[in-house]
């Protein structure tokens, strides 16, 4: 029988006014220094303080308005950004997700022709495509593997600094140092993963992200090797099949007969990173189906259940670390190739946060919310840029409120590994049976 609707709980005034009050005083004390005082460096060197009490007495009265809202009328009441959304426009997105990712790769490939005359635009797809790509590595080892790793940009930088000095101390181009490259991330991801075996959870990850602050420092003071804080300069740059993207006669250009435009080269540049994200994408999706992908799946769940079934814990974590370190190399590679110079400023814990807000925000496991992911992220960046003093505010409360409302991430859903093609119906007399028989 349906249940009797409870009755209406009388309004609380007094206790909601506490409440509002309790969360307007903390909002004040959040904010006070980061919303209502702004220091700038002045003409003399010194500190000029320019207070914004008007903005922070809106902020915190908006606090406490909305609290005590929600202490009078929805205290009991769980909300739920679903809710929001007609049945009918879920219905129609349930059946539109299956070609979301046929779509999002057709815009991919046709970025270069949309937004052929804007290099901005160009450059920031570079960028979200490369953070998709470190995504998809990092999704190896914490969305498949379980392993929280917090120092993934120095297998990043590992691969810059390899193509970097390879390229320039043995002239070999960009298709050769790329493996040599990712080969070297990998050995350093299983040199990494040698001192994690007995470890997890919190332990793991602090112990990665010593490993990232290592490789940094390495970087910053091995000065004969990497150039220290000076970095690489003049490193050389991709070319299609030895045909320099330059105005020469024997440059890309010429070659093909077409007007010299340096937007050859960030167009080519564009496909070059694509090509790797997809490959590392295909490339995880087929690992996921064979036993190694499976006995990730199995780390992740459970690791003491994994070594009860027989599956050696070991040999799955390093592989986990090489197969993620290495694409991390990969894209380390382009960066170098794409900009030309690197320094150990381009790979700090900042990196490392980034790309893991990207796996978690998107869906651990998830490829296409990793992309989705990346996308907005970034862009987000880029959107609210002319906002510049609340930009991180912004998108700070937009990232906790994906966490809380949608803790699995943008993209929740993702296919099992391994699935029965048959499905068979288990007759309820035998289940009752079974259950007689058990022991418990």
């Amino acid at each position: 029988m349906p249940r009797e609707s409870e009755p209406d709980r009388p309004l609380d005034l007094p206790a909601a006014a506490k409440e509002a009050a309790i969360a307007a005083l903390v909002a004040l004390g959040l904010f006070g220094l980061l919303i209502g005082i702004r220091t700038d460096q002045g003409p003399t060197g010194a500190l000029v303080f320019t207070t914004r009490f008007g903005a922070l007495a809106v902020i915190v009265a908006a606090v406490f308005a909305a609290t005590m809202l929600r202490a009078m009328f929805w205290r009991d009441a769980a909300f739920s950004v679903s809710r929001l959304v007609p049945a009918s426009v879920k219905t129609a997105a349930s059946g539109l997700a299956a070609y979301a990712a046929a779509a999002f790769l057709a815009f991919a490939l046709l970025v270069p022709i949309i937004f052929y005359g804007n290099r901005y635009l160009l450059d920031l797809g570079i960028l979200i495509v490369t953070y998709t790509m470190l995504g998809f590595g990092l999704n190896i080892v914490v969305g498949l593997a379980g392993l929280l790793d917090l120092g993934y940009v120095a297998f990043y930088a590992v691969g810059a600094y390899s193509y970097a000095l390879i390229a320039q101390n043995f002239g070999l181009s960009f298709w050769i140092c790329l493996p040599l490259a990712g080969i070297l991330a990998a050995f350093a991801g299983i040199l990494l993963g040698f001192p994690v075996l007995r470890l997890r959870g919190d332990y793991l990850a602090i112990v990665t992200l010593g490993f990232g602050e290592i490789i940094r420092l390495i970087l910053l003071n091995w000065q004969k090797l990497t150039g220290g804080p000076n970095g690489i300069p003049g490193i050389p740059r991709p070319s299609f099949f030895g045909l320099p993207f330059n105005n020469s006669e024997h440059g890309f250009a010429a070659t093909f007969g077409l007007h010299y435009s340096p937007t050859h080269r960030v167009v080519f540049l564009y496909y070059v990173i694509l090509a790797l994200a997809l490959l590392t994408n295909w490339v995880t999706l087929r690992l996921r189906r064979l036993p190694i992908g499976r006995a990730w799946e199995a780390l992740r769940e459970d690791e003491i259940a994994c070594r009860a079934l027989g599956i050696n814990t070991t040999t799955t974590k390093l592989t986990a670390f090489a197969m993620g370190a290495m694409f991390g190399g990969f894209a380390g590679a382009f960066f170098a190739t794409r900009q030309g110079f690197i320094s150990p400023e381009s790979f700090t814990f900042t990196e490392s946060a980034l790309v893991l807000a990207i796996v978690v925000l998107g869906g651990m496991g998830s490829q296409l919310g990793v992309a989705a992911a990346a996308a907005v992220m970034l862009g987000g960046f880029e959107l609210f840029r002319e906002f510049d003093q609340y930009r991180m505010l912004v998108f700070g409360a937009a990232m906790v409120a994906i966490v809380i409302h949608q803790p699995r991430g943008l993209v929740a859903t993702r296919a099992p590994s391994v699935s029965l093609r048959d499905h068979t119906d288990i007759p309820a007399a035998t289940v009752r049976d079974a259950r007689t028989e058990s022991p418990g």
